[in-house]
Order: structure tokens, then C-alpha cells, then sequence
């Protein structure tokens, strides 16, 4: 399941955000940008997806390890981990600063302005329907968030956890991130989740909470010709 997280959650739990055609899938441009071919060999599977995506258009593969036809370009390249969360993350010492609130679409609009300016990856206006969003708000103003992205059955990965620049050291991503892995855990799944191998900082910060690699992944998006 963790070798294909998007192909996995496309064809089961995430089946009613999903465009289909023959062996190619994809989210909804509006919800993700990630596609994901049927692991049966052959070229069709890539007509399939150039055709459901269009021409020129960017093919995000997230982690999988599919490789396209000569001809379909390279746009980026990131080496990256992923790493299994515990199944309760360490009790620390947080200052308890805001107020831990679920988000949902009357939010969209702080959350997109605050993914502008941390940058923890890929969001779009529909993206929170992939899962469950908490944010902490201080005095009425968002200022951190994390939620469920990637769910492929028997696991749900975390992401989008991010904080404002000047509510950083509060420890509300490690406030968000536990509550959300005892959610998962609480429906009898397991957390996981994926990370830049140049984001240091982040790579600590989830293995103080209790997260161990599971494995090396690459992070590959192609221009269709």
C-alpha cells in the first residue's frame, strides 16, 4: 500500500476525488495534483494518462516509481523520505498558546494565505476534502495547520503542517501532528507521512514525535509531450 500511496488512495478512499481513464487516475485538479498509473506494464497505461491530463501538461508522480515514455520531460526531481508514525505521539511540554480548532471549507481562505507564506507543499482550494484539517488559532487568526492528505486503507499520511513565521517554538506543529496521529490511530490506522531530505528541521521535529523512515523515495514530476 505505502509503495503506491497515491494510486492506492485514488482506486479506494479517495475513489470520489478521482478522474479516471482506462489504466490512469488522477485527483481532481481542484483537490491535488497527483496522478498515478495502474502498475500493469505496457504504454497504455501512459496514453491513458497523457489523454486524461493533456498535452503539455505536468504529470506529478509523487513517490512512485513508474518510469514514462522517452519523450516525456522531467520537470523536477527531490530525494525524500517516509517515514511510519507511532501509535501516540510524546506528551510534551507545549505552552498551550491558541486554540487547536477542525477546519473545514469557510477556512479555505487562511489556509491558502498561509501555505503562501510557508510554502509546506502542494495545497489547493479543495485539498482539505482529502481529509481531516486542525488548525490553532491565536486571538481568531490562524496561525499553524496539518492534516490528512494520502490514504491508502489502513493508513492515513499527514501533511501540510506548517506555522507562521512568528508563532514558531510554540510547538504547535508538534500539538497538531499528535492530535491528528491520535485520530488515525482511534480508527485503528496507522500514520505516515513524507518529507524533503534537505528539510532537516522537519526530519527532527517528526522523530521527536516518534516517526521512524520506512524508506527513500523520489519525488518525480514529467511534462507530457
Amino acid at each position: 500500500m505505502l509503495d503506491r500511496p497515491v494510486y492506492e488512495s485514488l482506486r479506494t478512499r479517495h475513489a470520489h476525488l478521482a478522474r479516471r481513464v482506462g489504466h490512469a487516475v488522477t485527483y481532481d485538479p481542484a483537490v491535488a495534483t497527483f496522478a498515478a498509473v495502474d502498475p500493469v506494464p505496457g504504454p497504455q497505461r501512459w496514453t491513458d494518462l497523457a489523454w486524461l491530463l493533456g498535452d503539455g501538461s505536468l504529470a506529478d508522480m509523487f513517490s512512485a516509481a513508474d518510469v514514462p515514455p522517452a519523450g516525456w520531460a522531467p520537470v523536477f526531481e527531490l530525494d525524500g523520505l517516509q517515514l511510519l508514525g507511532p501509535a501516540l505521539v510524546p506528551d510534551f511540554r507545549l505552552d498551550g498558546r491558541g486554540t487547536l480548532v477542525e477546519l473545514g471549507r469557510e477556512d479555505v481562505p487562511e489556509m491558502l494565505d498561509l501555505v503562501e507564506r510557508t510554502q509546506p507543499g502542494p495545497f489547493r482550494p479543495r485539498t482539505h476534502e482529502l481529509g481531516t484539517y486542525l488548525g490553532i488559532r491565536v486571538d481568531g487568526v490562524l496561525v499553524a495547520m496539518a492534516g490528512e492528505r494520502l490514504r491508502p486503507p489502513g493508513f492515513t499520511e499527514i501533511s501540510a503542517v506548517c506555522t507562521a513565521p512568528e508563532e514558531r517554538g510554540h510547538g504547535h506543529a508538534s500539538r497538531l501532528v499528535g492530535a491528528l496521529v491520535a485520530r488515525i490511530d482511534a480508527r485503528g490506522e496507522r500514520a505516515f507521512l513524507h518529507a524533503v531530505e534537505t528539510n532537516t528541521s522537519a526530519l527532527r521535529l517528526y522523530e521527536q514525535l516518534g516517526f521512524r523512515t520506512r524508506t527513500r523515495v523520489t519525488f518525480r514530476g514529467f511534462r507530457i509531450p
